[in-house]
């Protein structure tokens, strides 16, 4: 028993690809500067959040003696 496989026009798939991306690019714009200062800051914050975070673990786990784990 062979299974055959089912044919695809990938022209067609393709060219509906392409229009959607092309429709993503006509929509794109360059930011502001406004808005890409605030989209950094943003950034920024949630890296230094982070960054954070993982330092207070690496101390917890680091002197697990003197806080008496």
């Amino acid at each position: 028993m062979e299974i055959s496989k089912p044919e695809i026009k990938t022209e067609v798939l393709h060219e509906e690809l392409f229009r959607k991306y092309l429709r993503v690019l006509k929509l794109a714009r360059t930011p502001t500067r406004e808005e890409f200062t605030k989209i950094a800051t943003v950034a920024a914050a949630g890296v230094l959040v982070v960054g954070m975070l993982g330092f207070i673990i690496y101390v917890c786990f680091d002197h697990k003696a003197l806080l008496g784990f």
